[in-house]
């Protein structure tokens, strides 16, 4: 097959930490809070400009929570569960490998007693209306980051729950329509739809999450770095920049950068679009591709952002595992080589496959000129194989 002649402008398609918006520069970020203590009015001013700017984009309800919080989603996440889990009984949704990972840490670490496991295969979601979102908690990912699988609404969850919704909606916020009023916890990061740096996480509560934090003591100690509670009483500062530990300043005028260019861009409707505009494209060559398709055969299911190819080819088909492994990776190093895309290997826990970025700060024209090096990449790596 011809190679192609033009390159994506931005090869970076990895997952996390994603491309920076168009026309980043760390020349746009200030600089004036570097060498403070965050603590001082300044530098925390500027955190709580990055949570009242997030609640502002995102829309979320005026009697939510937000907070920055250490440990990226996955420190955001696991706060949640330690500080609010064991109430009562746990539904847990399990299909892809972040889910599972929570399922593992409550069956196992929390070692909570009442606990129903909800898990598909990649690329599938469980029975969701199996799911019982009135008298049990629910803990589970909007978004596979992992399968490209996502729940397509929250129709699902009872509005008049007596449990509490913990939702990981971290390569979600920012690329879809979240139903806020059906979610009571829900975290992030900022390397994720925005292209952040790493190591900071969101968590947002509603009224009902603060009410369980307030009048639940687990029977476990909570760590230092997880406590959202004094003396019974909701740490009020972690949710108006008082953070637990040193954030990055640095990290924080990124990511007011990204806010702002979202705003001029046109707020949230826009950023789902960018994200939808990217999902429709891959769609399009995926259905007249005769060796990729998308891991998640329903249309509703698919994910804007972290979505995943399987390679149908009948030769590839014909492989063991590792031998198809090896094929990925041989064709991932091919295309890096090229300078035409960076860390686009599915995921190590996920069917040996493709997984392309496609959140906001993608362009759509960058990966309308990756998907023919794909398909050069795919030749020239079966041709190898035979």
């Amino acid at each position: 097959m011809e190679r192609p002649l033009t390159k994506p402008a931005n090869p970076c398609f990895s997952s996390g930490p994603t491309a920076k918006r168009p026309g980043w520069s760390a020349t746009n970020l200030s600089t004036k809070s570097l060498g403070r203590s965050h603590r001082a009015s300044g530098p925390k001013a500027r955190l709580q400009a990055v949570i009242e700017q997030s609640k502002a984009l995102l829309c979320l309800p005026e009697d939510y929570r937000l907070g920055i919080v250490p440990g990226s989603d996955t420190g955001a996440f696991e706060m949640a569960m330690w500080t609010m889990l064991g109430a009562r009984g746990v539904d847990v949704l399990a299909w892809e490998s972040f889910g599972a990972g929570w399922k593992t840490d409550i069956e196992k670490q929390l070692k909570l007693p009442d606990v129903r496991v909800f898990d598909a295969p990649y690329g599938e979601l469980p029975d969701l209306s199996a799911v019982d979102t009135v008298s049990r908690d629910v803990v589970f990912t909007w978004n596979g980051t992992t399968s490209g699988t996502r729940v397509p609404t929250g129709d699902w969850i009872a509005s008049d729950r007596a449990g509490l919704t913990f939702c990981d909606a971290t390569s979600a916020v920012f690329a879809m329509d979240l139903p806020w009023p059906k979610l009571d916890v829900i975290t992030w990061s900022w390397q994720k739809v925005m292209g952040g740096e790493g190591a900071h996480g969101m968590l947002a509560l509603s009224p009902r999450a603060v009410a369980r934090l307030t009048s639940y003591t687990p029977s476990w100690p909570i760590p230092k770095v997880f406590r959202l509670t004094k003396a019974g009483a909701l740490i009020d500062d972690i949710f108006s920049g008082a953070t637990i530990n040193t954030p990055s300043l640095l990290a924080v005028e990124d990511h007011l950068d990204a806010l702002e260019w979202a705003r001029d861009l046109g707020g949230l409707s826009a950023l789902i679009a960018r994200s939808t505009a990217n999902l429709d494209l891959v769609r399009q060559w995926t259905a007249e591709s005769s060796w990729a398709n998308m891991l998640t055969a329903n249309e509703a299911q698919q994910s804007s952002t972290s979505i995943c190819l399987k390679i149908v080819d009948p030769d590839f088909q014909s492989l063991d595992e590792a031998s198809q492994r090896a094929f990925i990776k041989r064709m991932t190093t091919r295309l890096e080589a090229e300078t035409v895309a960076y860390d686009i290997a599915a995921y190590r826990d996920a069917p040996p496959g493709l997984r392309l970025w496609g959140g906001a700060t993608v362009e759509t024209s960058n990966l309308e000129q990756l998907l023919p090096w794909l398909d050069w990449a795919f030749a020239e790596t079966l041709d190898q194989a035979r």
